[in-house]
């Protein structure tokens, strides 16, 4: 049998993920999936935030000025409210379409908590903070990855059961 944990390609992991649950802390997703955090000022043209995530092949930056989260801004913000509004992405400032105020976690929400959260706000990409301080940035990607590892280990238990190779 393939291992499924090896097709699943988890970009930005590292090593094989280890037994992954729902009730998973973030902390524990972060551990697990680095805590790189791209951050762009609220003063920098929405082009300079483009090409950013396009170098970094991310869908979202962080906006942080002075050391504090003031927004995101997505992909989703610039084809919203730039190209739609007919907007020069060059002329306009990230702080005139970004997300904000910011919906956040802490490091103790569990990965089910997270879903919740963005299933309902219907956003991609969650913020983890901690003490006032940005600690990493969870992704839908991250948490579906980390659902699909979840039900993998359980599919795998569950065979090793039901072929009689159960610890006993």
């Amino acid at each position: 049998m393939t291992d499924l944990v090896d097709l699943l390609c988890f970009r930005g992991y590292h090593g094989k993920p280890p037994a992954m649950k729902m009730v998973d802390s973030i902390e524990t997703v972060l551990r697990h999936k680095g805590g790189q955090v791209w951050s762009v000022s609220p003063t920098a043209s929405v082009y300079e935030a483009i090409e950013m995530m396009s170098e970094r092949h991310a869908g979202a930056l962080l906006v942080i000025t002075g050391g504090v989260l003031v927004g995101v801004i997505s992909e989703r913000d610039y084809a919203r409210k730039v190209i739609l509004q007919g907007k020069s992405s060059r002329q306009t400032e990230v702080q005139e379409i970004m997300t904000s105020p910011v919906i956040s976690v802490t490091p103790g929400h569990s990965v089910d908590e997270c879903m919740r959260v963005m299933t309902a706000s219907r956003i991609r990409h969650l913020p983890v903070v901690s003490n006032d301080a940005v600690v990493g940035v969870i992704s839908i990607g991250d948490l579906v990855n980390w659902i699909i590892s979840a039900q993998e280990e359980t599919i795998h238990q569950l065979h090793d059961y039901i072929a009689g190779k159960y610890p006993g």
